[in-house]
């Protein structure tokens, strides 16, 4: 076992580790809680609500640990364990030439990891979401579902792939520099791309009707200087009864997208806020700087992996006999989330600073007391918890906890005298 296998085993563990306890701290912490519903929100969710939260957390914890127990093991499985070299000896028995060949061995293991990790999916879906009442899927949706996505990965990645493998074989040293730039550019153009032909692949988007919910969020879009390329109302209903709503697209492609069980759940001005909620998002240039991070990132990730492909010890200590392009593609994207899992907290930590501003914006224009309101009634139908651990919440939410955003939302109403 060379240094280096011994380094990536050792932070699989550590961040394994890390998940597990977290895990523990926060099903111990909302499961202490579960017989008193906070002071914050006595006045508008009953105890049961309160109780069903807690239950459908600590089973959504205990999936998670399982999940995380086997993405350890399929890491292991994979690297040294052998199965990458396997694959890699069954993909170049088909013969292929030149990147043909790097880019099948990459979409078998996309498709295997997807079938490895399927059991965990459906275990979630059909037992855990149906238990608690929100799913509604059924079997022949989730089939068509994982086939349509299957084909669009195939569709999507080969290409991209065989461009990358063809970037690294002929560009030089500086390969890794344009290959970010095919891959930004790729990213954007998804962005751009997902609304108007991905996602009506998956769901039906109807435009929001005429009647008073449109007209004040339409009033609420020329206050703000807001211009989208349409309001539209999407099926949710089909597969879950979690409600939610969502800005999509770039430029003149902006979508906004609300699900239909949200519009049951709220009122008009309920709804108002929540949107002004993500209105806030675009004012303070939220999107625009999370797409900042995610280039610098991304360059970052790039310049590593044309260091690491060049270095033999990346290779056999993790499983390979030969050095390739494609393997070393693949070992990027297998060990990158044991070294990156660092960076969550941090993440979580600017993306709740931007909630915050998103929140004050909303107050600003429109009315807080119905954003209080419409987020009270998205924890209680989502069965969201109201008593995060502390260091769990700091480390995987990106969105404040229920009290501490209730208080800001109060805080802001006495600032600006609302």
């Amino acid at each position: 076992m060379t240094s280096w296998t011994t380094t990536v085993l050792l932070f699989a563990l550590i961040a394994t580790a890390s998940h597990l306890y977290l895990s523990y701290r926060q099903r111990r912490h909302v499961l202490s809680r579960r017989n008193a519903v906070p002071t914050t929100f006595a006045d508008s969710i009953n105890l049961p609500a309160h109780q069903k939260a807690a239950d459908y957390t600590a089973s959504r914890l205990q999936l998670d640990n399982i999940s995380q127990l086997w993405g350890l093991a399929l890491l292991l499985l994979w690297t040294v364990g052998g199965g990458l070299q396997w694959l890699d000896g069954i993909t170049s028995s088909a013969g292929l030439p030149g990147q043909a060949g790097g880019v099948l061995f990459m979409l078998a293991f996309f498709m295997i990891s997807h079938l490895l990790e399927l059991p965990v999916d459906v275990y979630r879906t059909f037992s855990i979401e149906a238990r608690f009442g929100f799913n509604q899927m059924t079997g022949k949706l989730y089939l068509g579902d994982m086939v349509k996505q299957l084909l669009l990965m195939a569709l999507i990645a080969s290409p991209l792939l065989w461009a990358l493998l063809a970037l690294m074989q002929s560009a030089g040293t500086l390969w890794w520099l344009y290959g970010w730039m095919l891959w930004s550019g790729f990213m954007l153009l998804m962005i751009w791309a997902y609304p108007t032909f991905i996602a009506p692949l998956f769901n039906r988007f109807e435009p929001l009707e005429e009647g008073p919910v449109k007209s004040r969020i339409e009033a609420l879009l020329r206050r703000c200087g807001f211009h989208s390329n349409g309001l539209y109302v999407m099926d949710g209903s089909r597969r879950s009864r979690h409600g939610n709503a969502y800005f999509t697209g770039l430029g003149k492609a902006k979508r906004i997208v609300f699900f239909d069980t949200l519009l049951k759940q709220l009122d008009g001005e309920e709804t108002e806020a929540v949107l002004a909620h993500e209105l806030g998002h675009f004012h303070h240039g939220h999107v625009k700087k999370q797409l900042m991070i995610t280039l610098v990132l991304s360059l970052a990730g790039f310049a590593l992996l044309g260091w690491l492909a060049t270095q033999p010890w990346f290779y056999s200590g993790l499983g390979i006999s030969e050095p390739s392009n494609h393997a070393a593609l693949t070992l990027f994207l297998l060990i990158m989330p044991v070294f990156t899992f660092v960076l969550t907290p941090v993440m979580n930590l600017f993306s709740r600073r931007n909630e915050f501003e998103a929140d004050a914006y909303a107050v600003a224009n429109s009315n807080g007391r119905a954003l209080i309101s419409s987020l009270v009634k998205m924890y209680e139908d989502n069965a969201s918890t109201l008593t995060p651990d502390p260091l769990y919440s700091a480390w995987h939410d990106s969105h404040p906890p229920a009290p501490i955003r209730i208080t800001h939302l109060q805080q802001c109403m006495e600032k600006s005298g609302k």
